[in-house]
């Protein structure tokens, strides 16, 4: 056992791993989680990983048994109908609930029964929906069902404060900030509210963002005494009913409803025990249960109604008032199976475990730090607020030594690489985000301005960051998942002593040496349809947007979205060749038995004109006839659609780049490239690569022939042959024959460079040679190789033979 895991065992061992377990977390990797092999899974906060065992018993329970309708009176649905009644009951446990006082609704998710619980609540114009700050969107939308029906609502952060020196030792008092009141209907906000209006407060019990718990407390407080949160709100005298977000918290801490007695708590399995998924539920008090207002009913719901006329008789029973339609009775049988394992290892002994993990990792984030002391890890929560513990989730962002901050994006893509899987973002939980970040509204809605939304890339603006990363753990996480993890930062992230962020430093240097060496243009691809294949040729025509014809044609999905091979691997599998003298494109497919041409002239009249949209431009295009699409549709095995730019107009959509490398921007006309007119690749760089993935095989061990990686790997359209690899870094003018070329800088690297296709034309995917490259070409979050470049055009355009690309032609960089 190696000294990291033993120092870590002497620490938590008595928690880790389930000592006093039926098997131990080896053990349980080993028989039931075989498919992690080789991958380290930390986002348990989204979605935790089902049993293979688990999966085996689901599969012999519903080849064995028969399981019927439940809404019918057959032996089969009798049965389905006892199995859903014994789920009911399982939940109701898990959360400590008398079904005396609490009925078990199932719904389609956590998100589907918080909905439940916005259309339903009883809503007037004096009513309050109070909610902290740390909430799931899917809480916040509650509030739109509050403010439709004229209702107050307020957001809230509620801090706990510990006071010394009393009696009994220490006592704690609630400090809470009320954020501004939102109402849409302004006259209703001049009544002073009864007291018998309905208020409803909702908090998580574990924050998704964070992983801080919150005291639950807030129930009986809210409930027996608000005015101790509420102070000097006009809302303190109404009915206050208490919602709890258990989607998070209850994997490792379900909230014991004896004790606290919520009104609404809402879960969802998938987060429990990985199945079933789009299967949640709402346990609801039978006395608050009686106060929601449903209006749609559905089958399973009535007890009679007549098809013409204004008579419906609903059932009296929670369940079966509020479950529309059949239940999905075959992902509820499937529940037990799920809780068994829980069961088996104990709540409390996967919350030991689990957070013996999550404070492994903090320790070890916070310890970080640059060559130059600098801390390398900021954390998010606030252990002054009112919450009890911190459950097994750790939500962070990183900073470089000279204190800039570590896009989250990068972060992830990184990690993929290194075999990590691990979220970022905001969570879907815009309050939290905003808290711990420091946004404000105008950083949100300026961020929002300048394009970011939930998903994108955007993860910094302004020098500030949009998200965080998360790494959660879930009962099967092992220390060998946390140890990778907290490796992969310090190796990604930490600057040590002569660290080097990027290969750029290679560089330094090569102009002086420039006079010695010697370049000339190797080869020229075409690539005419984008993310298909191209072709080489020897010599070929320069236009306004590049290379003639080079990304003129796009293909499409029939919603409009552009289709790369980052979606649709099998575009590779499409070549195309074009004969200028004939004005035809060729194009080929191995999924269709005929070559199709395309003529630039007839064809392109058969069509319409439209426009598309591609990164931020819009385009006017050509379409083609429906034979053409349907050829296309075959050979990449769904429906899509072949557009062309218009030859008129095309090469004035203009698109700014700004280069990581140059600091400058520049503006160049592109038919559908993403970045830049050409691409330039070193034959040299490739060969350097390539050694350094051999190298990288060798130490691992990897037994077989290295394999050597081609420059078509990158798409490039034009590759060079001489000097030292890298050079191309330092070129800002360079000169193919007569013809002058700018550079705009590196080209950043995704993980399209890991797929290829093999000879029998399957498509291979693997880490290199990305992971490679990020090891020694990073910067700023950016992954470089090859540099993009801008012709700069001064003659008109024609089929002059000057105005041709010659393999062959000399390459001088730097030109004055």
């Amino acid at each position: 056992m190696e000294a990291s895991k033993e120092a870590f065992l002497r620490e938590f061992g008595e928690h880790y791993g389930y000592p006093n377990g039926p098997k131990t977390i080896d053990e349980i990797r080993a028989t039931e989680f075989k498919r992690l092999d080789g991958l380290v899974y930390l986002d348990h906060a989204g979605a935790t990983m089902y049993s293979e065992l688990q999966m085996e018993a689901i599969f012999k329970d519903f080849t064995t048994n028969v399981y019927g309708n439940p809404h019918s009176q057959s032996d089969t649905s009798s049965s389905t109908s006892d199995i859903v009644r014994e789920a009911r009951q399982q939940v109701l446990d898990y959360c400590k609930a008398s079904p005396k006082d609490y009925s078990c609704i199932f719904t389609s998710g956590a998100t589907a029964a918080l909905k439940l619980v916005g259309e339903a609540f009883p809503w007037s114009c004096q009513s309050c929906f109070t909610y902290t700050m740390e909430n799931h969107n899917s809480v916040l939308g509650i509030r739109e069902y509050a403010l439709d029906q004229g209702a107050a609502a307020f957001a809230m952060d509620v801090e706990e404060t510990v006071h010394h020196g009393v009696s009994n030792g220490t006592a704690a008092s609630m400090k809470v900030l009320q954020h501004q009141v939102q109402r849409r209907n302004e006259a209703s906000s001049l009544e002073e509210p009864t007291g018998e209006a309905y208020n409803l407060f909702a908090f998580p019990s574990e924050c998704n963002f964070s992983g801080l718990r919150f005291s639950l407390d807030l129930v009986k407080i809210i409930k027996e005494d608000p005015a101790r949160i509420l102070e000097g709100s006009p809302f303190c005298n109404g009915r206050w009913m208490v919602l709890i977000d258990a989607a998070k918290g209850s994997a490792t801490e379900p909230p014991d409803l004896s004790l606290y007695p919520a009104d609404f708590v809402v879960m969802s399995f998938y987060k429990l025990f990985g199945y079933p998924t789009g299967l949640g539920v709402l346990i609801a008090r039978n006395d608050a249960s009686r106060l929601l207002k449903k209006t749609y009913f559905s089958g399973g719901t009535v007890a009679t109604s007549i098809a013409d006329i204004d008579f419906v008789r609903r059932r009296k029973s929670v369940e079966e008032l509020f479950e529309d339609g059949t239940i999905s009775f075959l992902s509820i049988a499937s529940v037990h199976h799920g809780f068994k394992i829980l069961n088996s290892l104990t709540v409390s002994a996967i919350s030991r475990h689990t957070a013996s993990l999550a404070w492994y990792v903090r320790k070890k984030l916070l310890g970080l730090r640059h060559e130059n002391g600098a801390r390398v890890c900021t954390l998010y929560g606030d252990s002054k607020a009112l919450f009890h513990d911190f459950g097994p989730t750790v939500s962070f962002n990183l900073k470089r030594s000279d204190g800039s901050w570590c896009g989250y994006r990068e972060v992830e893509k990184l990690a993929s690489l290194s075999g990590i899987q691990l979220r970022t973002g905001c969570f879907c939980n815009p309050g939290a985000c905003a808290k711990y970040l420091g946004l404000s509204h105008l950083d949100l809605r300026s961020n929002f301005e300048a394009g970011h939304v939930c998903w994108d890339d955007h993860d910094i603006i302004h020098g500030k960051p949009t998200g965080a990363v998360r790494v959660s753990f879930g009962y099967m996480s092992t220390f060998e998942d946390a140890k990778k993890f907290i490796d992969f930062v310090t190796s990604s992230f930490v600057a040590l002593p002569n660290w080097i962020e990027s290969g750029y430093q290679l560089m330094q240097g090569s102009e002086s040496r420039l006079g010695a060496a010697s370049f000339y243009l190797k080869s020229i691809t075409v690539y005419p349809i984008k993310s298909c294949a191209g072709f080489n040729v020897e010599s070929w025509p320069l236009s306004t947007t590049g290379l003639l014809h080079d990304r003129e044609w796009v293909l499409t999905s029939l919603s409009g979205e552009i289709l790369t091979q980052k979606k649709v691997p099998e575009m590779c599998f499409i070549s195309t060749f074009i004969d200028l003298d004939k004005g035809i494109m060729f194009v080929e497919s191995p999924r269709c038995q005929v070559k199709l041409p395309i003529n630039f002239i007839t064809d392109s009249c058969n069509g319409g004109s439209e426009q598309i949209k591609l990164n931020g431009q819009r385009y006017e295009v050509q379409s083609y006839k429906n034979e053409v699409n349907i050829w296309f549709s075959n050979a990449i095995g769904r429906p899509c659609t072949l557009f062309r730019c218009f030859s008129s107009n095309h090469n004035f959509c203009l698109n700014k780049i700004k280069s990581a490398s140059m600091g400058r921007e520049v503006q160049s006309m592109l038919n559908f490239s993403n970045e830049a007119q050409f691409l330039l690749i070193s034959e040299e760089s490739v060969s350097d690569l390539s050694q350094r993935v051999s190298t990288k095989d060798v130490q691992k061990g990897a037994c077989g022939a290295a394999s050597q990686i081609s420059p078509m790997r990158f798409r490039p359209n034009i590759v060079i042959s001489g000097g030292e690899p890298y050079a191309e870094d330092g070129w800002k003018i360079l000169k193919i024959g007569n013809k002058y070329f700018t550079s705009l800088g590196g080209c950043n690297r995704c993980q399209m460079i890991n797929i290829v296709h093999d000879e029998a034309g399957l498509l291979q995917r693997s880490n290199e040679p990305l992971a490679t490259l990020a090891s020694y070409r990073r910067m700023k979050g950016k992954i470089f190789f090859g540099i993009l470049l801008k012709y700069e055009r001064s003659e008109p355009v024609g089929r002059d033979g000057d105005l041709w690309l010659q393999v062959g032609q000399d390459v001088h960089p730097n030109v004055s």
